[in-house]
């Protein structure tokens, strides 16, 4: 009798045992790329994400002056320490602009880009599913020379916020405000800006994204908002890689005309 009590008190634990042995299901891909904004999700504990920019090109104009940079191999490292914490560390290794002013007159400079600190911390679904939200402070150390490096000092902080709508669309917002180096590359202003949109599942490996960003730069002399707009599209061929391509429009005068941009990101 004893024996065939013990059996069944073992048979009545093994389910609820079982499940408390199982292990948590992967989180998808944690991609900052493509887009505007930021996502709040963050990268699992021990695992490392890579998103590089393989090419990344912007077009302004105004005033009879045409400006082109293009940056390659804009690269992002972001390593999982905890279940919703991250740090990053984030570097262009070169580019390159060349400006050609009213009279015809054309200047070409190439450097490498500025090297960018920061730690995310969620709050809220650190997978990313639901209402996900997380803050994310960064600085930007003056490693690379003006016109891509800044030239000095800066430091911001992000706030991205999603939310998923349905199973295939999920809707963003990511609110941010900076102490921007000053165009001389001398000192610092207040920035800050917004960015809102929405992702959609287009397939299981395929995914959509429109977006809106405003951004208010109070330089000493110059104070300008601009808006642009971009959509961008990815391709996760397998569950840890993807590849992605986007474009941005200026919507005024302020704003850079065009930007057209690709890359991949891939987790170990």
């Amino acid at each position: 009798m004893r024996g065939l009590i013990g059996v069944a008190m073992v048979a009545a634990l093994s389910p609820g045992l079982a499940g408390a042995q199982e292990p948590a299901a992967e989180r998808d891909l944690c991609s900052e790329r493509p887009g505007l904004g930021t996502s709040a999700c963050t990268v699992e504990p021990g695992r490392i994400l890579v998103e590089t920019g393989l090419a990344d090109w912007t077009h302004e104009h105004g005033d009879g002056e045409r400006i082109d940079t293009v940056s390659f191999a804009a690269t992002e490292l972001r390593f999982g320490v905890a279940d919703a914490t991250e740090v990053q560390l984030s570097w262009t290794p070169y580019g390159h602009q060349r400006t050609r002013d009213g009279a015809g007159t054309v200047e070409k400079a190439g450097r490498v880009g500025d090297v960018r600190l920061a730690a995310k911390q969620n709050l809220s679904n650190p997978d990313g599913r639901g209402l996900s939200f997380a803050v994310l402070p960064f600085v930007t150390l003056p490693v690379g020379r003006m016109p891509i490096g800044m030239g000095d000092w800066g430091a911001g902080l992000l706030a991205p916020l999603t939310y998923d709508l349905t199973d295939a669309i999920q809707l963003e917002f990511t609110p941010e405000v900076d102490a921007a180096v000053n165009a001389d590359g001398h000192g610092r202003h207040l920035a800050y800006s917004g960015v809102v949109g929405a992702a959609v599942d287009v397939t299981s490996r395929v995914a959509v994204m429109a977006e809106v960003q405003a951004l208010h730069n109070h330089e000493p002399y110059d104070h300008a908002t601009s808006w642009v707009a971009g959509l961008s599209a990815a391709w996760q061929p397998r569950r840890r890689v993807q590849f992605d391509v986007g474009a941005v429009a200026g919507l005024d005068h302020d704003a850079p005309a065009l930007r057209i941009y690709g890359g991949f990101v891939t987790q170990f």
